[in-house]
């Protein structure tokens, strides 16, 4: 990789380092193309191969990343987050040093978004006490070096994710209390058999399964509150309920939970230059959005997993580079895994019972402290944040924005600039 390519124009610009990201750099990079990679973590890999490409035993992130790496035609900058778009053709971006933060102006031809996603955390009694975490963040955490040995997790929400994160918690030296997961025996029993279609997913099921042997694996339940103790402010038991029965319930003495709902698109750079989108960014067979020369892939446009992520950066950074004719092959390839994510959708779509776990005491805006007794009073997310300052934090809504999804059906009509905090000096750059 080069540094010296910044002072150029990009032929092709790429936001986010992740399986997506690293698949369309490369793919660019092939066709010879300049490709800039933006990333705001100070490592490669995105959530999935957190650490660093180099360090996975996925043998496609080593690959990808060691092509990277002797390509003359990629400038890598991580700790980098986006600002804005100053004008078309423009991203400002803010790095992050040891020391202090520089901003640039990094100019394009092609721009290709691979933003990724974060977990949709729900409110209910006790989410916002301590040892409560979202279940990614915590296995974050725990490769990170967070020391979690001997201490009893229950790991709750739904999705795949959890096996992931429950296993990897173990592997740190956690004693996982429960895995519990909303979705219904059925539509799980459905997304087993199907899993039947793509062997690479049954095998990674299976050595999930080995990994966790022994470990108590509720279905059709969901945490419905968490409690202190009268002397200590912190988790110490979680209340599950077990079907839609709230008599039948038990509690689980722990010392974390790390609860997460699945994941939501990143989407905000997506809105702030124009493009379309609903729940998801959308776009065309080539990966290009509403706005012509700005593509995306990855969980940008829907949750998918890794297999699609890579099938869909590859086409999207072949088309950036110029390619109109995306090879069949290719095409089957993201289809399938396409079809693997709406099978995805489907088993773990979440339960009517989540919506009305909060209180009316219960905070959903954790920045602004916000309690869903005063956001149901309105009916727009425009209003509760014009009354309420809801979504007005640090955060911007990343977290309130998905619950209040979930709870009211809003979604945010536009995005605030700049995306990420920034120092005044930043804004200012214009070269």
């Amino acid at each position: 990789m080069k540094n010296d390519l910044m002072q150029l124009p990009f032929d092709v610009l790429v936001i986010g380092a992740g399986p997506a990201g690293l698949a369309a750099a490369h793919a660019a990079a092939e066709r010879g193309k300049r490709v800039g990679l933006v990333d705001d973590n100070p490592a490669a890999g995105g959530q999935i191969w957190r650490g660093g490409p180099e360090q996975q035993p996925d043998p496609r992130a080593q690959v990808l990343w060691g092509a990277l790496q002797t390509s003359g035609h990629v400038s890598y900058m991580p700790s980098t987050r986006v600002l804005y778009a100053p004008q078309p053709g423009q991203l400002l971006v803010q790095t992050q040093g040891q020391r202090d933060q520089s901003s640039a102006v990094l100019r394009y031809q092609q721009l290709i978004l691979a933003t990724g996603a974060r977990e949709l955390l729900l409110p209910f009694p006790g989410w916002t006490l301590p040892g409560v975490t979202g279940a990614g963040g915590l296995q974050a955490l725990a490769k990170g070096g967070y020391p979690l040995e001997g201490r009893r997790i229950v790991v709750a929400g739904s999705g795949p994710l959890l096996l992931a994160v429950a296993a990897t918690l173990r592997d740190k030296g956690a004693i996982i209390a429960a895995i519990v997961e909303q979705a219904p025996v059925s539509r799980l029993a459905r997304f087993a058999a199907g899993l039947l279609a793509t062997p690479s997913k049954l095998t990674q099921a299976l050595e999930l399964s080995r990994r966790l042997h022994g470990v108590l694996y509720l279905k059709d339940a969901f945490v419905r509150s968490a409690q202190s103790s009268l002397y200590n402010e912190g988790l110490q038991s979680v209340l599950i309920q077990q079907g839609s029965d709230p008599a039948n319930a038990l509690t689980i003495d722990c010392d974390y939970l790390a609860c997460g709902y699945g994941l939501l698109p990143n989407v905000e750079l997506a809105l702030a230059l124009g493009c379309a989108v609903s729940a998801t960014v959308q776009v065309d067979q080539q990966q290009q959005t509403s706005i012509p020369g700005i593509y995306c892939a990855g969980e940008g446009t829907g949750i998918g997993g890794v297999d699609l992520a890579l099938a869909e950066g590859r086409i999207a950074g072949l088309a950036a580079a110029g390619e109109r004719s995306i090879p069949a092959a290719l095409q089957a390839e993201r289809a399938r895994w396409q079809r693997f994510a709406q099978g995805l959708a489907r088993a773990f779509a979440l339960r009517p019972e989540l919506r009305a776990l909060a209180r009316d005491d219960t905070i959903v805006c954790r920045c602004e402290d916000v309690c869903h007794g005063e956001l149901r009073q309105h009916d727009s997310w425009r209003s509760a944040k014009l009354h309420t300052r809801c979504g007005m934090g640090p955060c911007q809504g990343r977290i309130c924005g998905g619950a209040t999804d979930v709870l009211y059906g809003w979604r945010p009509e536009a995005v605030r600039l700049p995306l990420s905090p920034a120092r005044i000096s930043s804004m200012l750059t214009t070269e």
